[in-house]
C-alpha cells in the first residue's frame, strides 16, 4: 500500500464533524464496508450506547470516545436512510426551543419560576408542549 492512495485521503481535517463523519462513511461504503441492511446499524447504535453506559463508570475521557462512536454510528445510519444529519439536528434543535419556550410562557402566565419546579413538573410541561404542536 506504499503508493496506494487511501480513499480516506485528502479531506479537510477542519471540516464540521458532521460532515466528515458522512463522507469518511461514504467513502468506506463505497468500498463495501458497510452494513448489509439498516437493522445491523440499529443493533451497532445500541451496542454503542451499551459502551457509552458502562464508560460512565470508568472516566470523562472513555465517554467522550463513546460518545464519539455513537454519533458516529448515527451519522452512518442517516446516510443510509437518506437523512441529512445536520438538518436533522437542526430541526431537533428549533422543535426544543420551541417547546421550552412554550413551558416558559406556561409558568410565567401562571406565576411560577423555571427554577421553582420538580422533574416531575419540568416532565409534564414537557409532555403537554409535545401534545401541543405537530412534531412535523
Amino acid at each position: 500500500m506504499k503508493n496506494e492512495k487511501s480513499i480516506l485521503n485528502n479531506l479537510p481535517r477542519a471540516m464540521p464533524a458532521f460532515s466528515l463523519a458522512k463522507t469518511l462513511s461514504k467513502r468506506a461504503s463505497s468500498v463495501g464496508f458497510d452494513w448489509n441492511d439498516n437493522e445491523g446499524v440499529l443493533k451497532k447504535i445500541y451496542e454503542e450506547l451499551n459502551e457509552l453506559e458502562e464508560a460512565m463508570l470508568i472516566s470523562p475521557e472513555a465517554m467522550e470516545e463513546e460518545l464519539g462512536d455513537v454519533l458516529f454510528t448515527l451519522v452512518n445510519f442517516s446516510r443510509r436512510i437518506g437523512v441529512d444529519p445536520e438538518q436533522a439536528l437542526s430541526m431537533a434543535c428549533e422543535k426544543f426551543i420551541s417547546r421550552f419556550n412554550g413551558m416558559e410562557k406556561m409558568t410565567l402566565a401562571d406565576g411560577i419560576k423555571l427554577t421553582d419546579l420538580s422533574s416531575a413538573e419540568f416532565e409534564l410541561l414537557w409532555q403537554q408542549q409535545k401534545n401541543k404542536a405537530p412534531n412535523f
